[in-house]
């Protein structure tokens, strides 16, 4: 019975609810604008700093993406410009190389020249006219001899003259059709370097064709960037995307070779530095040890990656003068090899704590096994000693996936934070209109629970407006 002390007919609730609502009914009617306006001042109360926040977040938003562009335009503008700069050296290695031997060059095409057209002015010389004495024969042949002895004998002797002197000259004249014959085939030695010559010189000036080429188009970025096109501005975020994906492709390839290397040296740090001693609850001073020497042997290669300049995280470094640049780098260099046949060695003790261990648990089994070959024990033994050596070397060159790690993950962590902002913007603006739009429901649904004295209230107004109407209209015919 004390769930029924609100019912004033006992035993009926549907009377006793409907008598409370015609109660309370005038009551609601008469608070109808305060409740209005609290709901009103409520959905203002809430969705308005929702709303605010949003717009502050969209132009968070708009200010970061803005800044993102700059940085990105920036960046962009010096990687075009070093690869300008580069293609320049290029050009300039190209023309110190080849093109300085141009006038020796020169010099011997136009000998080679002048010698094929000697030879060729030679080849083209005619046979020397006829001798005088073509001319003295003629006139003795016209002699009559009228059997006379020694007409007959002189002009024999003039025959066998005249033939021995044409079998002569013809000879000469077939020895020098010969000789040019003869240079005409020396030819074809001159004709093989002139077109090698050529073709040298056609390459050298193809490859500086092609070289000019890549600047121009290299340059036309540059001006696409300087402008501050969209166009430049999505071909450097989908290039910084390509280079994030790459990169950090790579940088896991490095971190799996340097668990191998930890892996590789953990064993022994645990016998030199005490596998008991902990750092932490869970963590051991052996692990500590090992993983600051891989940190170490990376430090190392990125210091000898900046100091030849492949890499540019560290400006001071760019910067320094080429002594002390060629002084750290070999400093670098020396703690590398030594890291590196740290390493080896320390392999080479993991691998005899392996064997030693082995051993005892043989010693302690009940079964003798046969002792291992040691050739066959060498070659696992070597291949860590070798892997231990030149893992250093490779972690050196994470420093190149790095830098380009780093400078790619500005484009796209503030790719991703102006999504997120503007997501979350959206998230508050939805919000707002929604607690907006609910206190309009809460507000149709408490005229709906007094329904019915809106009604009288709606007929009360209509009878007003008629009985105003009624009264106006002959005022206006008197008018």
């Amino acid at each position: 019975m004390s769930n029924q002390f609100w019912m004033i007919w006992p035993g009926n609730a549907v009377a006793s609810a409907l008598i409370l609502a015609a109660i309370a009914m005038p009551f609601l009617y008469a608070a109808r604008r305060l409740v209005h306006d609290l709901l009103h001042s409520l959905g203002r109360m809430a969705g308005g700093p929702l709303r605010l926040g949003a717009r502050w977040l969209f132009a968070t938003a708009r200010d970061m993406k803005e800044r993102n562009k700059a940085v990105l335009l920036a960046h962009g503008r010096e990687e075009v410009g070093q690869h300008i700069e580069r293609e320049f050296e290029r050009i300039s290695a190209l023309v110190t190389r080849d093109l300085e031997g141009y006038p020796a060059l020169q010099r011997k095409l136009l000998e080679e020249i002048t010698r094929v057209e000697e030879d060729y002015k030679k080849c083209g010389e005619v046979p020397p006219p006829p001798p005088e004495w073509v001319e003295a024969v003629t006139s003795i042949a016209k002699v009559k001899s009228d059997s006379n002895e020694m007409v007959q004998r002189i002009l024999e002797e003039i025959k066998r003259s005249v033939h021995a002197i044409h079998d002569k000259a013809l000879g000469e004249y077939r020895r020098a059709y010969e000789s040019r014959h003869k240079i005409l085939n020396g030819f074809m030695p001159f004709w093989r370097s002139l077109d090698k010559t050529f073709g040298q010189v056609d390459q050298k000036l193809t490859g500086l064709h092609q070289t000019s080429s890549k600047i121009d188009a290299q340059m036309e970025k540059y001006e696409q960037i300087n402008k501050k096109t969209d166009k430049a501005e999505h071909a450097l975020t989908v290039s910084a995307f390509t280079q994030f994906a790459i990169s950090t492709m790579v940088l896991l390839i490095a971190v799996g070779g340097a668990l191998v290397n930890f892996k590789l040296i953990a064993l022994p740090f645990s016998e030199m530095v005490g596998s008991g001693d902990y750092l932490t609850s869970t963590l051991r001073m052996s692990d500590v040890a090992a993983l600051v020497i891989i940190f170490l042997e990376a430090t190392m290669g990125l210091f000898v990656m900046e100091t030849l300049r492949i890499t540019h995280l560290f400006p001071l470094i760019a910067n320094m003068n080429d002594r002390m640049r060629r002084r750290m780098l070999w400093v670098a260099v020396v703690f590398l090899v030594v890291f590196a046949g740290i390493e080896a060695a320390l392999a080479l003790m993991r691998d005899m704590l392996s064997a030693d261990k082995q051993a005892l648990v043989q010693s302690l089994s009940s079964a003798q096994a046969a002792p291992p070959d040691p050739l066959l024990r060498m070659i696992p033994t070597t291949a860590q000693m070798v892997l231990g050596f030149f893992l250093p070397f490779a972690l050196a060159f994470v420093a190149v996936p790095l830098e380009s790690f780093v400078y790619s993950l500005r484009t796209v962590g503030g790719a991703f934070a102006v999504m997120l902002i503007r997501a979350t913007a959206f998230v508050l603006r939805v919000l707002g209109n929604l607690i907006r739009q609910l206190c309009k429901v809460l507000i149709g649904i408490y005229d709906v629970t007094i329904v019915l004295p809106l009604l009288v209230e709606r007929l009360v107004k209509a009878a007003r407006s008629e009985s105003d109407g009624s009264e106006s209209r002959p005022v206006k015919r008197a008018a």
